[in-house]
């Protein structure tokens, strides 16, 4: 079969490798289609968890092509959504019921075959049905899980004021669901034009354009929308200088969600004291564990909307686009399709 490989944590290829057989309940897929996600960069340079050399892609939708001993919920030709994410269950962080930092912690498309190839083996019990949702609504799947962990954690309450940072794929979702959890108004700020109308036509109150390096205009735009402060701020792209702002738009007893991906050795700078007086929250959200099948379903009851999110589709000998759309402002989520 045809697979994207990345070999050493510098170049990409696509390789002819053998096709994986299922071993007992397990499932082999057909690729359908991949979504490509800005972790796919990182594990290209062998950050994140990646175990080189890998065949990346994480946000698998395939169709089911044949089954392993003991499978029994599903059957040959059935398009299914993955649950990439397995847990060993014994482990200390497992047994604390905090399996998203199993020591074991294995991944399709990050330490793991994934979802780049024509064909890849997944555990049955990992592999949702989808019925007749769209592959194309359905690939939203394991991104829409990352969001529907991160609200888990934030614990939103209902009728609260949300500001997101960021209007690329994550940020449009996160946007959706904080109006699901029952935000009383939802405010994007990002840089692009573009991508700020679709979050309008995606259901948020109000946008505001942000200056790259210079977002001081946008900030009194901001304060000018929230007097006192929003109840939640999501800072969904890593910036440093939106993550350091987002103190200050944060009204007192209010929370900060980091979603978005800094470097590792990026450090931000705030008033501890002014954590410390005004009681502010500060909470991290990584990945996923056990939410597949809750936005599964969020997906098919259509409470989170996805036309126009994505922007460009991609085959084994475009590829090299996918990962140049990363870096593209007018790009919003690119998805790997192998008969494209």
């Amino acid at each position: 079969m045809r697979a994207v490989v990345f070999p050493d944590g510098i170049n990409w290829a696509v390789q002819d490798l053998p096709e994986p057989v299922p071993g007992p309940n397990e499932v082999l897929l057909s690729v359908v289609r991949t979504g490509v996600c800005g972790t796919d960069e990182h594990l290209l340079h062998g950050g994140f968890i990646a175990k080189l050399p890998l065949v990346p892609g994480h946000e698998i939708v395939g169709k089911v092509s044949a089954l392993g001993d003991g499978v029994t919920r599903l059957s040959l030709g059935q398009n299914v959504v993955v649950d990439n994410a397995s847990y060993c269950g014994r482990c200390g962080p497992c047994s604390r019921g905090e399996q998203l930092f199993c020591s074991n912690f294995h991944s399709l498309g990050c330490n793991a075959p994934g979802g780049f190839a024509e064909k890849v083996v997944v555990r049955e019990d990992k592999a949702y049905p989808i019925g007749d949702l769209a592959p194309a609504v359905a690939v939203f799947t394991e991104p829409l899980a990352c969001v529907v962990h991160g609200f888990d954690v934030l614990d939103l309450g209902p009728a609260s004021s949300v500001l997101v940072f960021g209007a690329g794929p994550t940020g449009l979702l996160l946007a959706q669901m904080a109006a699901a959890n029952g935000a009383s108004s939802v405010t994007v700020a990002a840089p692009t034009l573009s991508k700020l109308r679709l979050a309008k036509s995606l259901g948020a109150d109000r946008v505001v354009q942000l200056t790259r390096g210079q977002p001081q205009a946008a900030l009194s735009e901001l304060r000018s929308i929230a007097p006192e402060g929003f109840d939640a701020v999501l800072e969904a792209t890593g910036a440093i200088d939106l993550l350091e702002s987002a103190v200050g738009l944060t009204r007192t007893g209010g929370s900060i969600l980091v979603y978005g991906v800094a470097g590792d050795n990026e450090m931000a700078r705030f008033s501890p004291y002014e954590i410390f007086s005004r009681e502010l929250t500060i909470r991290g959200s990584f990945a996923q564990a056990n939410c597949i099948e809750r936005s599964l379903s969020i997906l098919q009851g259509g409470r989170v909307r996805t036309e126009g999110i994505i922007t460009d589709t991609v085959g084994f000998d475009s590829f090299g686009r996918a990962l140049e759309n990363l870096h593209r402002s007018e790009q919003v989520k690119t998805v790997f399709d192998p008969e494209a």
